[in-house]
């Protein structure tokens, strides 16, 4: 099995999720079917086929969720010694040399980016090419808009 990288954070999230869907989500459901039997007729009972198909997701993204966390490689950024290097789990600041724009992203795993919170994945352009790079150091992304060039401010760990 191919470990696959994962902040501290991430770990987190998705614990809670899956303690919530075995829980809560899990009972509630169950108890949902076994109301809807007790109607009667299951080939015309909407309510008892909804609570299946919510069975059907919830046990889909159990299992999914399981599947992730035996995967991980939970990687904590603060045990780590700051060497200045850009690495996964830290966030980094940019500045765009054309724009002067600055931006800030954190690097974490694929499961875990949300490009609203300004988390990318290891595996996106920007990433790749920040990574084993150091402040002061200019790089160039190749996004799919064009080339950009950055210079890293700041690497925090």
């Amino acid at each position: 099995m191919e470990r696959v990288p994962m902040t501290v954070e991430g770990e987190k999230q998705l614990q809670e999720e899956l303690h919530r869907l075995k829980h809560e989500e899990r009972p509630r459901i169950t108890q949902a079917i076994s109301e809807a039997r007790e109607l009667g007729d299951l080939k015309e009972n909407a309510e008892y086929h909804a609570a299946r198909e919510q069975q059907s997701f919830v046990e889909g993204r159990i299992a999914d969720i399981e599947s992730k966390l035996a995967a991980a490689q939970v990687i904590d950024i603060s045990k780590l010694p700051n060497t200045g290097k850009v690495i996964f789990g830290t966030t980094v600041d940019l500045v765009n040399l054309e724009t002067n724009d600055s931006i800030t992203y954190k690097i974490v795993g694929d499961d875990e980016s949300d490009i609203s919170q300004n988390k990318i994945s290891i595996n996106s352009p920007i990433a790749r090419a920040l990574i084993g790079k150091e402040e002061g150091e200019e790089v160039e992304v190749i996004a799919p808009g064009g080339k950009i060039s950055y210079e890293i401010a700041l690497v925090k760990y």
